[in-house]
């Protein structure tokens, strides 16, 4: 709520107009650039505090660090070099340095080392901050941009996302239809990753249009981490759970559902059929080749950074970006093609 009985702030000026302050202090500047819809939105905001800009709120633009941030919360495995690749060189393209901070630590998300102080706008992947520090950066109209993460209901946050729920349901249905494979286990991702509740969500529906009943039995956390895949594989296989497909969550994990197959003598695809899901480069080259959804990993980071240059500049952003995914069917399903897709 914004008080007209005291001196508004740019701040509020910023809140009234749903803009951030580097926005309000191009407008009042005037020396760069804002759309005309959006500068209509500050002067009138302007008008209805009576906000009269101080000289220390004029030299708010010129402040500008040209620097975007990126927060991450674990920088691993084959995903992230193709995320990173697409943020990089739109960045670079934009004229913005990058600055990048993965909070892995236990303790690195009681603090923001990134933010208004020394970014432009943030670039936040998915599970990385905690939902009180976006709402802090929300609350004061700082540019912020989520991949594969859902804000709350009351932030108006731009979403960079995939089709994660379609192409689970194509890859398992594919098990189901050409392979008759019905006991198929399903690797979760970590704890909250949306990415990996799209996932299994499609991997349910999948069973349920099949009329296959869901086994929870056959659904065990492997992390999206080679590691964790192969662990928990090893022991559905020391249990003795039958199973003959393996939906890995992710291609990184289905190295480790491959190492535990291969270490009990389970042929794949004869024995056990396995798919993953992103096609990261190395899916085309294990032994049998990696059938995979296919992930527009890099563009994602491309588009993310797109949008944040819309807030930067005072536009409008879009409100959810959800990018197409494909299945690429290749040898580790039971086919014999290599490198068919189907969208």
């Amino acid at each position: 709520m914004i008080h007209r009985n005291r001196s508004s702030t740019i701040a509020d000026v910023a809140r009234l107009a749903g803009v951030s302050i580097a926005t309000v202090s191009r407008v009042i500047n005037g020396n760069t650039p804002v759309i005309e819809s959006t500068a209509l939105r500050v002067r009138d905001a302007i008008s209805e505090l009576k906000f009269v800009p101080r000289a220390a709120a004029r030299t708010l633009a010129s402040r500008r660090t040209n620097t975007i941030g990126l927060i991450f919360s674990e920088i691993g495995g084959a995903f992230f070099p193709l995320l990173l690749k697409g943020i990089e060189a739109e960045t670079r393209s934009a004229g913005y340095e990058l600055l990048i901070h993965s909070t892995q630590a236990a303790h690195a998300q009681k603090r923001r080392p990134l933010g208004e102080h020394n970014t432009d706008g943030l670039l936040v992947f998915t599970s990385s901050l905690e939902i009180e520090e976006l709402r802090k950066l929300s609350q004061i109209n700082f540019p912020l941009v989520l991949m594969h993460q859902t804000p709350p209901d009351e932030m108006n946050t731009p979403v960079i996302t995939i089709e994660n729920k379609d192409g689970a349901e194509m890859l398992v249905s594919h098990l189901i239809e050409k392979h008759a494979r019905r006991r198929i286990v399903f690797l979760q991702g970590p704890e909250g990753h949306e990415d990996s509740q799209w996932r299994e969500r499609g991997y349910r529906e999948a069973l349920e249009s099949h009329g296959i009943s869901f086994d929870p039995g056959l659904v065990v956390s492997g992390e999206f981490d080679e590691e964790q895949a192969f662990a928990a594989m090893r022991k559905l296989l020391l249990d003795g759970i039958e199973f003959d497909a393996v939906f890995s969550g992710d291609d990184d994990a289905a190295i480790g559902v491959y190492r535990a197959l291969k270490m009990a003598n389970r042929s794949i695809p004869d024995d056990v059929a396995v798919v993953g899901f992103d096609d990261v480069q190395f899916s085309r080259y294990i032994s049998p080749a990696l059938t995979t959804i296919r992930a527009p990993i890099e563009e994602v980071g491309r588009e993310a950074v797109r949008q944040l240059i819309h807030l930067l500049n005072g536009e409008q952003a879009q409100s959810l970006t959800l990018m197409r995914t494909e299945l690429v069917i290749r040898e580790s399903c039971g086919c014999k093609s290599h490198d068919s897709h189907k969208s």
